[in-house]
């Protein structure tokens, strides 16, 4: 079966792997789309994402699904073999406080596929089949596609940062980056009845998937002149991952607003306007990968054929590094997916 395969920085590999064979409470997928994810580009790129650096060979792709094909012993708590499936990412390790206390997606011992945060590091599922913990496969939803599916992981993260600011409904929300996770963060934010949301990007293309995702004003974030700059928003979430859109957020929410860090800034120190944060006592929160909002992303990607729109394009997975640099160039592209069963 064909994998992709990242061993260093600009070294993506697809390579023929053998088929895992699952394991007692493991279901075998016969995987059919990945998503090219923003940490996939950057382990591609640069050897790493944010503080996790590449230190062996690894198996990209966290978002991804199929069909189960296998369990590995009888009675596994699973979808029947056939059944189309997602596949959540994550294994945590559900001892830990924060496991306890209700906050899995932030575990100090996760497994999360396709992630170099430990050593060994954790392998993907851009390959043709992977096994995968049983509970960790969702059906999907009647009248759900496979296409339209692969979409579950990157909306999982736009709940999960629209929940982690609070009241959104009838409020006034700043979005700042349009790239596939803003733009799902738009859509987030349309579900949960945000009165107006408003989005800035370098990028005319980005900001037309925005408007597609539910904008209501799309604005050049390098035009101090647009008219559609707020005079102050509400509630703000950061998904460009650099320095200028924090900042951004923070000077134009109103004085007691939220600002969500959701996009990860470059590793090391970054400018940071802290005495803004303390002289209009603004609440500024992280918003880190998701846990139960898979489901809710299922379903909302169900009831809204509307997600079609952010898929821009499908390539073949022999194809794999010019379906990463399609990604990467995000005035050709929004959400670029791998396909394994072409």
């Amino acid at each position: 079966m064909l994998g992709c395969v990242i061993h260093g920085q600009l070294d993506l590999r697809v390579e023929d792997l053998p088929v895992p064979e699952p394991a007692p409470g493991q279901a075998l997928v016969a995987v059919r789309y990945g998503g090219v994810c923003g940490s996939d580009l950057h382990y591609w790129r640069h050897g790493g994402v944010g503080d996790f650096r590449l230190r062996e060979p690894m198996l990209l792709g966290h978002e991804v699904v199929g069909t189960v094909v296998a369990y590995g012993s009888p009675g596994a708590p699973g979808p029947a073999v056939g059944t189309a499936v997602a596949v959540h990412p994550a294994t945590p390790c559900g001892r830990c406080p924060e496991c306890t206390g209700g906050r899995r997606n932030i575990c100090r011992d996760t497994r999360y596929l396709g992630s170099a945060a430990r050593f060994p590091h954790v392998q993907g599922g851009f390959a043709a089949h992977i096994a995968v913990p049983a509970e960790q496969v969702r059906p999907l939803p009647e009248g759900l596609e496979l296409r339209r599916a692969a979409l579950a992981e990157p909306l999982s993260v736009a709940l999960h940062a629209v929940r982690r600011a609070g009241e959104v409904k009838d409020r006034h929300v700043l979005v700042t980056g349009a790239g596939p996770i803003g733009c799902l963060v738009v859509a987030a934010a349309r579900a949960a009845g945000a009165a107006h949301i408003t989005v800035t990007d370098l990028l005319p293309a980005a900001l037309g998937y925005a408007r597609l995702a539910g904008a209501d004003t799309v604005v050049r974030a390098d035009d101090p002149a647009d008219a559609g700059w707020p005079s102050e928003a509400d509630v703000a979430v950061e998904a460009s991952g650099v320095a200028a859109g924090l900042d951004t957020c923070l000077r134009l929410v109103r004085r007691g607003g939220v600002v969500v860090q959701l996009g990860m800034l470059p590793p090391g120190p970054s400018p940071f306007a802290g005495n803004v944060v303390v002289s209009r006592e603004i609440d500024l929160r992280g918003a880190f990968r998701f846990d139960a909002e898979f489901d809710e992303a299922l379903r909302l990607l169900a009831a809204e054929p509307a997600f079609d729109a952010l898929v821009s394009e499908v390539v073949p997975v022999r194809d794999a590094e010019a379906a990463f640099a399609l990604a990467a160039d995000r005035s050709r592209s929004c959400k670029v997916l791998l396909d394994f069963g072409a």
